[in-house]
């Protein structure tokens, strides 16, 4: 257990992760408008404090998620109260914000959206590719995607302390929102014939990947406005997500180029 500067006691888990235990000590931190990636709750308790600690979640829009006892006691073996609070690594931003700038100062946005990548070194990879080719912005989901932690960093190699992250409550409405902002959406995918060569990066872009696994989530699929593919030429029949992620990238700035 550690103290920080900000005087919340933190302990450190066995994979570096920062968390905070304790229901008044989590709803502390909330008030102190902390940046909190999820809240853990033991789903068998309903009390009072918790309904509290509940509604001030909601209210700041902070993903809980209720779990067995026999979690939490993985987690820490400290007296945690049925309630754990994992702290986010960085700041999150706004998108709005991004894309406004971007505007603003006469360039095109090109956005990284990521549907269900749930890998943090996948995560990592892929911030400090999108840092290093000039991204403006990834976007995430609040539930489904990778834990923005210590280790996301560590393998982002730091980027993620200055690329922005845009953590959204529903990544289907946010897709929308793109589209009315003047944004293309382009979804990449191996179910279709055509080539990442074809589209046309040179104009507002916000560019889709979805997991290894289960790849990009119908919803989005449904509204996007194109779809590519990065030709393969071997004999393995795909990509390493997060080098899909940078060869499409730097398609993207090959073409702004």
């Amino acid at each position: 257990m550690e103290k920080r500067k900000d005087g919340f006691l933190i302990e450190r888990g066995e994979q570096d992760k920062d968390f905070i235990f304790g229901t008044r000590a989590v709803m502390e931190a909330i008030n102190a408008q902390k940046d909190i990636d999820k809240i853990l709750v033991n789903k068998d308790l309903n009390n009072e404090i918790i309904k509290e600690l509940l509604s001030l979640a909601k209210e700041e829009k902070i993903p809980v998620v209720r779990v067995p006892e026999a979690k939490l006691n993985r987690t820490t073996r400290k007296n945690h109260q049925g309630v754990l609070a994992h702290i986010s690594a960085i700041q999150y931003a706004s998108l709005d914000n991004v894309i406004d700038e971007c505007f603003s100062k006469g360039i095109a946005p090109l956005i990284l959206v990521l549907d269900r990548i749930t890998d943090v070194r996948n995560f990592g990879a892929m911030a400090r590719t999108a840092d290093c080719a000039g991204v403006h912005a990834i976007v995430i989901p609040e539930k489904g995607s990778a834990q923005i932690n210590s280790d996301a960093v560590k393998t982002s190699a730091g980027a993620l302390n200055f690329l922005p992250v845009c953590r959204v409550k529903n990544l289907y409405y946010t897709v929308k929102d793109l589209k009315k902002m003047g944004l293309s959406v382009v979804s990449v995918t191996e179910k279709t014939e055509r080539a990442m060569y074809e589209a046309d990066f040179t104009v507002p872009t916000a560019l889709v990947l979805g997991s290894e696994e289960d790849g990009i989530s119908p919803e989005i699929m449904g509204i996007s406005d194109e779809f590519v593919k990065i030709p393969l030429s071997g004999n393995i029949e795909s990509l390493n997500v997060s080098v899909a992620a940078g060869v499409v990238i730097y398609e993207a700035i090959r073409q702004r180029k």
